[in-house]
């Protein structure tokens, strides 16, 4: 049986005390010749705030150390999450999407006005934030979206609106095609906070700029498509498709579902085409990023939101039957704002893996740090 043991812990982007310093949601992908890629939400001000943009750094030497974080996408609006994926030799796609946050900044303003909230700078800034922001605005950027670069992310083609968005984006297949399993974001901003949208999955065979619908996931008896979201999948080396999906429980479902932001797992054997109903796994993780270690392991690492707070992961070595979850990778998360943990495998085995968490105390702001670990 394999055991996890940590080598070391750093740092890709670490800006605790300033103002925009909000690093959140990152993935982590390799180009062809080696490079490392982490694309985030960064230079934010908060979890939900009017700033988010998409960031990228790269790492030459297999993560011990980042360039500083460059911004590639900035729209008028909040650009949450990263995904990224290398298509094959320099060309990487990354999603992303976008959401008006006008009504958090009203909620900001009516907290101050009450004496809830005594920051006048944050408030002023965060007013400043929207003040460019009209329906026609946040019409035009509200949704899901990809973007592409042909010479490893130094310049990038203009955003093309999607159907799908998760957190880590789609992976590439074997065959070199793309497959894409997310949630659908429309048909309104308003619908999707609500959590309406099915998971489903999409493909490309033309390196992402156009998509193929495949097969929606079907549901757990008794639940419905608002507890659903961000779903990650993997390919096996026959072909089958895993894919974990975050899941919110009621109340009265905790007890025979595992705690409220579960995972839930569903198969495809043919593609993506038609999916298993979504089967229960009875841990906590918010969410999950799959890959397949050299070794045969499957590799399940998610965000852990209970105390103690960190990152955390399980390994299948029957390609998903069982796992054996909550191997710590950390424990030391000063609150439950961190997660969203993506891998990949470096060269001779060990894997690093990157994550959002707060650096040190609780006031710190979020940055995006990494964990090199191996299986023993």
């Amino acid at each position: 049986m394999k055991t996890v043991k940590i080598i070391e812990h750093g740092t890709v982007a670490n800006y605790r005390t300033d103002f925009f310093g909000y690093f959140g949601w990152p993935t982590i992908t390799r180009m062809d010749d080696g490079t490392l890629v982490v694309v985030a939400s960064g230079l934010r001000n908060g979890h939900v705030c009017p700033f988010g943009r998409t960031s990228i750094s790269f790492s030459q030497d297999q993560g011990k150390t980042w360039t500083h974080p460059r911004i590639i996408t900035d729209t008028p609006l909040d650009d949450r999450d990263a995904g990224a994926v290398c298509v094959g030799g320099l060309t990487l796609l990354v999603t992303w999407f976008i959401t008006d946050n006008r009504p958090i900044v009203e909620r900001l303003v009516q907290q101050f006005a009450a004496g809830e909230v005594k920051d006048a700078v944050q408030v002023a800034r965060w007013q400043d934030g929207v003040r460019d922001v009209n329906d026609t605005v946040s019409i035009r950027w509200s949704g899901a979206w990809t973007r592409i670069s042909d010479d490893g992310g130094i310049t990038w083609e203009k955003p093309t609106r999607v159907r799908l968005t998760t957190p880590h984006g789609p992976i590439r297949l074997r065959s070199g095609n793309l497959l894409f399993l997310g949630k659908e974001y429309g048909p309104t901003i308003e619908t999707f906070r609500k959590g309406s949208g099915d998971i489903m999955s999409m493909a490309s065979s033309d390196r992402g700029r156009s998509w193929s619908d495949g097969g929606r996931v079907p549901l757990f008896p008794g639940t419905d498509c608002t507890q659903y979201h961000e779903p990650h999948v993997v390919e096996l080396p026959d072909g089958r498709l895993v894919g974990h999906l975050r899941f919110h429980a009621t109340d009265a479902q905790k007890a025979t579902l595992g705690a409220d932001g579960s995972l839930m797992q569903t198969e495809s054997r043919d593609g993506g085409v038609t999916w298993s109903p979504c089967r229960p796994l009875g841990w906590h993780g918010m969410p999950a990023h799959l890959i397949q270690h050299s070794s045969g392991t499957l590799v399940s690492v998610y965000g852990y939101r209970h105390q103690p707070y960190g990152q955390r992961l399980a390994l299948s070595d029957d390609g998903g039957a069982t796992w054996r979850h909550d191997q710590v990778l950390r424990d030391d998360g000063p609150t439950w704002d961190l997660g969203y943990p993506s891998s990949v495998e470096l060269p001779g085995g060990d894997l690093l893996t990157v994550y959002y968490q707060q650096p040190a105390a609780p006031t710190d702001k979020c940055g995006i740090l990494w964990t090199r670990w191996k299986l023993e």
